[in-house]
């Protein structure tokens, strides 16, 4: 923990990784009440739709600057697309190989990317070099899968 004064963040952020856990079985649920994949995608994603509307409209600053658009990377706004694609494999997949499995491929396969962008900086981020101790930790991650997927 680099910075004392942000310390707070960590249980949010350990707050919003349990609640992602619930998205998957709730959208299974969706899918299953509504039968098309798809709808039930629109459909879950209407009430985030909402939320982040009224919260832009009760704080609309800062607003961007041309600037910032005009220097904006092409893949950017891309973000929520590629978010909607764990949504959809999530409710697709959920009741067929349960709640823990779905997570813990999707976080490993999460991890050992995220040690693949952090390698190369990737999207503009500072990088940090795939040391022994970040490899052992993708592959115990591998190992703990396999073990709640065989389980």
């Amino acid at each position: 923990m680099e910075n004392n004064n942000q310390i707070w963040l960590y249980p949010l952020i350990i707050v919003a990784g349990a609640l992602q856990a619930w998205g998957p079985p709730m959208n299974g649920a969706l899918q299953k009440s509504l039968s098309n994949p798809w709808l039930a995608s629109v459909v879950s994603f209407l009430p985030v739709l909402a939320l982040l509307t009224c919260v832009f409209l009760c704080l609309p600053r800062p607003l961007p600057s041309g600037e910032g658009v005009m220097t904006m990377p092409w893949w950017a706004p891309l973000g929520g697309l590629i978010g909607s694609v764990a949504v959809i494999v999530g409710l697709m997949f959920v009741q067929k190989v349960g709640a823990g499995t779905l997570a813990g491929l999707t976080i490993t396969a999460n991890i050992i990317m995220s040690l693949f962008i952090d390698k190369y900086g990737m999207f503009g981020i500072q990088q940090h070099p795939l040391s022994l101790g970040r490899m052992a930790g993708g592959a115990l991650m591998v190992a703990g899968i396999y073990l709640i997927s065989k389980f």
